[in-house]
Parts: structure tokens; C-alpha cells; sequence
């Protein structure tokens, strides 16, 4: 079969003309190209090893305005699907940030501005809503330590995506009317990581972005009196009391600022809950597990090794939900190490990100890499929820 031309059409996306055959004919021979939508479909046989051929093509079609990966067979979103038994080299014009206004994005942020400040009201002010609700904006301080540790977690991973040249969306918050107000904080990255450098600076990034926030949430709320309500809340004797148990990090983070007694009153500003989500975020977010941050600094500092490590942290997460079950009788945080175990499960199998050039990662980032796993385990504690009945 004769090559078609289809692939010298410029393509209406982002994408510059994609490369001429000839460019890469001594790593791939191509003999025949297609289109499917804005994909430019190269088929052929490998010269080189077919592991080397992405990376040592990324960089040429990266340099284009495309994505590549190299596959066998392909089907099409409409036609007879190319055979299993041939080689495709398949093309995909980089995602392009418009620089528009990110809507869903708003729209998810000030639902979860209205979810924290509802938490905040109900929860720590214990505002009436029902018959005042315009007091709602009084738990605005909540709100802004809340969203400001998932925030600055998410734009760490950002400002370090858009780096390393990888195109990576604005955060996504995630709106729940619970005793936080949400579940986090995700942005959504696009196409291949370069190399073990970006892919380390892109997961360590959030981590340590936060836990900076995290510090500064928490010193501010040790300087702040508790709320009336909550010490109200806390003195009566005929109902059940939730306890956030304080991890180490807070600890020294009281110490340092002069607060360890108020942190033993056991009662503090509910700012300085904001203060524990980050710290809780911190450590779930370090698990060396599939894409969870812990994961992508991981797969960066070990490589390949980092799969049979990460099979060990749901049994590990699962015998610690077992130890407090069985050996301390305390039922109160089983599930979140349980739900956690199984979350885990499931991202180990399904694996890391593998960088096109996976070179070893250089010794500064990697010492950076076990100082972050070492601030996460200070953000840990075995029973983080306890529930104090009457």
C-alpha cells in the first residue's frame, strides 16, 4: 500500500503540520498514513525497539504540537478498525488551555464555598440557620482555612504542570455538606509526563505547598480563642463528643507558637480544624500508591521498584484497621484506614504514571523526596476520629 497524504493537512487544532515519515523513517518506516478526527494515524513496521520508540520520538512530535504512543491495531470511531497484527503510531494534537473562563471550575469553587460556610455555621459556630441564615458568612473564617490548604495543594501541582510545559486544568473543588464542607481538591492533567524530574517536581509540589499553608492555618488558629459555642458544646455532660485527635506535626507547630496549652484544653478555634484537614490531606495524598502524590514521588525516586512497594501499603493500611479493631477496642477510625485500604488496592493495581524518559532521578530531588515522606508521617495518627460518649 502507497502512503496517503492525509497527514500534510494542517489540522484545525492547536497543532503546527504533524511530522513528515521521512523525519522518523529510521526508527519507524511508515507505508501508510490515515486521519481519524484530528488524530494523524502513522502504520509501519518498527526499526527500533518499540519501548524506545516513544521516547525517542516524543520530543519530535512534542515539538509538532502532538502526543504520540505506539500501539497495534487501532479502531476507528467510525470505519473497519486496522488489524491487531500491524503497528500504529498514533498522533493526538495537544490539549490547548483556551485561556477562557474556566466555568465548571467557578461553579464547583462557590458550591464549596457555600459547603464549608454551611459546615462552618452548623457544625463549629453552631449558628441557627433556620432562623438566621444571612449569619452564615460568620463562619467565614473556616471557609478560608478550609479552602485555603486544598487550594494551595492543588495550585502547587499546577503552577509546577504548567512548568514543565504539561498541560494541567485549575482546580476542581469537590462540594460535600459535611464537618469539613468537602472532599478535597483535584486538578486534571493531560497527556505524557517528560521525565522523572517533572513528574517528582509535579507531585511534591502539592505536598509541600500545602503543608506550608498548612503550618501557617494552623499558628494562626492556636492564637485564636475557641468560640463560645464550642466550649458550650464541650461542657455538656449529657451529649457525645467528636475528637480530632492531634497528629505530631500539630503538636510541634503548638509548641513552637507558645500554644501547647491550649491544644491540651482540647478545645481550639475551629480555624485550627482547617489546620488538621491539610495535615490529613498531607498524609493520604503520600500514600506510595498508583497517581496519589506519595505514588508519583515514589515511581520518580525508585522507578519500576516503586509497584512492589506500593503492594504493601493497603495490608499495611488494612492491619492497622484491624490493630485498632482487635487489639484497642476502638471502632472509631477502622473505617477510614479500611475504606483507605481499599482505595489503595485499587490504585496499586492500576499502577503510576510512567515518564516518556525514565532516567534515574537526580540526588537533591530525591533527598527532598524523603524529607517530604518524613513531614507526612508527621501528619500521623493512628485514631485521628474519637467519638466520646456521655
Amino acid at each position: 500500500m502507497g502512503a496517503s497524504d492525509d497527514s500534510n493537512q494542517t489540522p484545525t487544532g492547536g497543532a503546527e503540520r504533524p511530522p513528515d515519515p521521512a523525519a522518523f523513517a529510521s526508527l519507524f518506516q511508515v507505508y501508510e498514513t490515515r486521519r481519524d478526527g484530528e488524530r494523524i494515524l502513522y502504520i509501519g513496521e518498527p526499526v527500533a525497539a518499540v519501548e524506545r520508540l516513544e521516547t525517542e520520538l516524543w520530543s519530535l512530535f512534542r515539538s509538532h504540537g502532538y502526543e504520540i504512543r505506539i500501539q497495534r491495531g487501532y479502531q476507528f470511531s467510525s470505519g473497519l478498525p486496522i488489524s491487531r497484527g500491524e503497528y500504529v503510531l498514533v498522533a493526538q494534537p495537544r490539549s490547548v488551555n483556551s485561556g477562557g473562563i474556566p466555568r465548571t471550575n467557578l461553579i464547583l469553587f462557590f458550591l464549596t464555598v457555600l459547603s464549608t460556610l454551611f459546615a462552618g455555621a452548623v457544625f463549629w459556630y453552631q449558628i441557627p440557620l433556620t432562623e438566621q441564615p444571612w449569619r452564615i458568612v460568620e463562619a467565614w473564617p473556616f471557609t478560608l482555612a478550609i479552602l485555603g490548604v486544598l487550594g494551595v495543594h492543588e495550585l502547587g501541582h499546577y503552577a509546577l504542570s504548567r512548568y514543565h510545559d504539561v498541560d494541567a486544568s485549575l482546580p476542581y473543588f469537590i462540594p460535600v455538606p459535611t464537618y469539613i464542607g468537602s472532599l478535597g481538591a483535584v486538578i486534571k492533567m493531560e497527556g505524557r509526563i517528560p521525565d522523572r524530574k517533572a513528574l517528582f517536581d509535579i507531585g511534591v509540589a502539592g505536598p509541600l505547598a500545602g503543608l506550608v499553608a498548612t503550618v501557617v492555618v494552623t499558628a494562626i488558629g492556636l492564637q485564636l480563642e475557641p468560640l463560645a459555642a464550642q466550649q458550650a458544646a464541650t461542657g455538656a455532660e449529657d451529649e457525645a463528643v467528636i475528637m480530632f485527635n492531634h497528629p505530631p506535626l500539630l503538636e510541634l507547630i503548638a509548641e513552637a507558637t507558645g500554644s501547647t496549652e491550649q491544644l491540651e484544653n482540647g478545645v481550639v478555634h475551629p480555624v485550627v480544624f482547617g489546620g488538621w484537614v491539610g495535615m490529613l490531606v498531607t498524609l493520604l495524598n503520600m500514600l506510595p500508591v498508583g497517581q496519589l502524590d506519595g505514588g508519583h514521588i515514589l515511581r520518580a525516586m525508585v522507578g519500576e521498584r516503586q509497584r512492589r512497594i506500593a503492594l504493601l501499603v493497603p495490608f499495611a493500611l488494612f492491619g492497622l484497621a484491624a490493630y485498632l479493631f482487635f487489639g484497642v477496642d476502638s471502632t472509631d477510625s477502622v473505617g477510614i484506614w479500611a475504606l483507605w485500604g481499599i482505595f489503595a488496592l485499587g490504585l496499586a493495581y492500576a499502577g503510576p504514571v510512567k515518564p516518556v524518559n525514565d532516567q534515574a532521578l537526580d540526588t537533591p530531588r530525591v533527598l527532598v523526596g524523603i524529607i517530604t515522606f518524613v513531614l507526612a508521617a508527621l501528619c500521623f495518627t493512628p485514631i485521628p476520629i474519637e467519638i466520646i460518649e456521655p
